[in-house]
């Protein structure tokens, strides 16, 4: 059986160019050898090629909270994001690599994307080739589990660190909070105040080290006709 890849081994290989797509202004994707930046202001929904690519498109409409906060709900529409995911998934079946997203993302329902399950590592291929898997990003440096979401085409497939990761709450919330109120806030949350949404957004470098590694693994030949 082939050697999960740990946090600590996650480096960028080899030289081939790499587009990341929807990625933070500024963010850990920019000033990076063979790594082509597409924040915001690039529109990556207009990405041509030729490049495999590692995609986080905009998830705010595909998860637990789509249609809004709990207070003003029903404010947007079920996968109401522009086309990001749709043209996110067009690429990555086109030029290969690999698309992140929330676990639980009803995008995968929507698209008739495979359900990955917990622990399982990646699943049988769908008709293009392409096989998600779930994996958590605490397992490769972030503040809390991350629970996520990974569908990759016309690349190799690495064994990934597919343990459970502990539940990360500090003494001191416990000790003030409780831990359901703990576990339900969470520690991201808690931790961190007006900037919260910033760092559970952020992808942590080991993890986005693996994600370019796998893009540049990505061959013509491995993509479906």
């Amino acid at each position: 059986m082939t050697r999960p890849v740990l946090r600590e081994e996650c480096r960028p290989v080899g030289v081939g160019r790499v587009a990341a797509l929807y990625v933070e202004s500024g963010g850990v994707y920019f000033d990076l050898p063979a790594v082509d930046p597409w924040p915001a202001y690039r529109d990556a929904r207009t990405y041509a090629g030729p490049h495999p690519v590692v995609a986080h498109p905009p998830c705010q409409r595909w998860g637990r909270f789509w249609h809004g906060s709990t207070r003003k709900p029903h404010q947007f529409k079920l996968g109401d994001d522009g086309g990001c995911f749709e043209a996110a998934l067009s690429s990555v079946r086109a030029f290969g690599g690999v698309i992140e997203h929330p676990a639980d993302s009803r995008a995968w329902a929507h698209f008739g994307l495979p359900i990955p399950k917990r622990g399982a590592g990646w699943t049988a291929p769908d008709e293009f080739g392409g096989r998600p898997c779930y994996v958590e990003q605490g397992n490769y440096g972030h503040d809390s589990r991350k629970p996520t979401w990974l569908y990759a085409v016309g690349v190799e497939f690495p064994e990934l660190d597919w343990s459970r990761g502990e539940q990360r709450i500090p003494q001191w919330m416990l000790d003030r909070y409780g831990y359901e109120k703990a576990r339900r806030i969470g520690v991201v949350a808690m931790v961190g105040g007006k900037h919260k949404t910033r760092i559970r957004n952020a992808t942590p470098a080991p993890f986005r080290d693996l994600l370019l590694s796998i893009a540049r693994s990505a061959q013509p030949a491995r993509l479906a006709a």
